[in-house]
């Protein structure tokens, strides 16, 4: 490397990624630095969904490489490529999906779904290939959140499905497969069974991400999906009232039980803003969310208003990213989406899928 060179990448460590919270050489993110005269060429690699990202990016390392002495001109290329990521114990990636992101709260009623429905469209928009699983058997609400009414999921082999996508989300859901008002009585080995089906029977198209929205709770159902199912990390919701942030606190736990990475905590109904004064009120406390990250030393991914269009928004099938891309709840959800992102991509990589399958046979 020319001191030209080394003097580019020193300037380039001056930028620090909000969302990586490290400068781009130490993530590993530039791939190449061409000085040619008083002309360079740098190539970033983000290993996260960064649609919304790399135009400042792009902005902020040409500023800085510009400046360095003997560079008139720098044309800066900001990219993204989203790996797989290493899951826990001896399990595996599954086919055709390169990360699972659990979402999960310790009890229900603090918008673990709409958080789920709404995270996988942010990822979407951030440029992600993502489905989405439903795992509640005894409440499925993606099937109406995503607005997919009607219709059974099809079988082309008559042992496996497709998944029926709704605002570009491939989803899954026994939802698709009861009628609305059919309880679901089965046992907890009953739940479990179906719901590994459900995971490894549906034919994903190349996720990128797949979104698993878990039951509430810490229960058998909510163990054994997190020792079963290859999860790269989890993501927990809560409000920040005391009693649901004690049963986030266990939902959290139970993941560093079975060794899965906990990627953050979203906290939503952070804040009521009155719609017809505009009169700010933390309803349910506030901090509760940003004291249990540092308490736990996982990342504060986002906060979210207590805010009628939200319910109204999954009500109506049309979630808020969907609804109104442009809006100041869709800008938090795609904040939280970079941040996830960012968290996995400075996970370890899994490269089984590299590796030749070893068949020994008798000849």
């Amino acid at each position: 490397m020319s001191a030209t060179q080394a003097a580019v990448e020193t300037a380039i460590k001056g930028y620090i990624d909000p969302y990586l919270e490290k400068d781009l050489v130490t993530a590993m993110a530039v791939k190449d630095i061409a000085v040619d005269g008083d002309k360079a060429s740098i190539k970033i690699v983000l290993g996260y969904p960064a649609a919304g990202h790399i135009g400042h990016v792009a902005a902020e390392i040409k500023k800085l490489v510009e400046a360095v002495d003997g560079i008139a001109s720098a044309d800066v290329a900001v990219s993204f490529d989203i790996a797989s990521h290493s899951v826990q114990g001896s399990l595996k990636p599954l086919q055709n999906i390169k990360n699972i992101i659990a979402v999960a709260s310790g009890k229900g009623g603090v918008g673990k779904s709409t958080t789920s429905v709404n995270l996988a469209l942010a990822l979407q928009a951030e440029g992600a290939t993502v489905g989405i699983l439903d795992a509640d058997i005894y409440g499925p609400s993606q099937p109406r959140m995503l607005g997919i009414s009607g219709g059974k999921p099809e079988s082309k082999d008559g042992k496996s499905l497709e998944p029926i996508v709704g605002h570009g989300i491939q989803a899954m859901s026994i939802g698709f497969m009861i009628d609305d008002e059919t309880p679901m009585i089965w046992r907890g080995p009953m739940v479990t069974q179906a719901l590994e089906q459900l995971l490894t029977d549906t034919q994903w198209k190349n996720l990128d991400y797949l979104i698993i929205d878990l039951p509430p709770g810490t229960g058998d159902i909510q163990l054994t999906l997190a020792q079963k199912v290859p999860l790269t990390g989890a993501v927990i919701v809560t409000t920040p009232q005391d009693i649901a942030l004690l049963d986030a606190r266990k939902g959290l736990k139970m993941f560093e039980k079975v060794e899965v990475p906990v990627l953050g905590i979203v906290e939503n109904m952070s804040i009521h803003i009155c719609s017809e004064c505009g009169h700010a009120e933390h309803i349910f406390g506030s901090g509760g969310g940003e004291r249990m990250s540092e308490d736990y030393n996982v990342d504060f991914l986002g906060a979210l208003p207590l805010d009628i269009k939200i319910r109204q928004n999954v009500d109506e099938g049309v979630p808020d990213v969907a609804a109104d891309p442009d809006s100041q709840v869709s800008m938090i959800y795609r904040e939280i989406a970079r941040r996830t992102g960012a968290k996995i991509a400075l996970q370890g990589k899994d490269f089984t899928a590299k590796f030749p399958n070893i068949v020994i046979q008798n000849t």
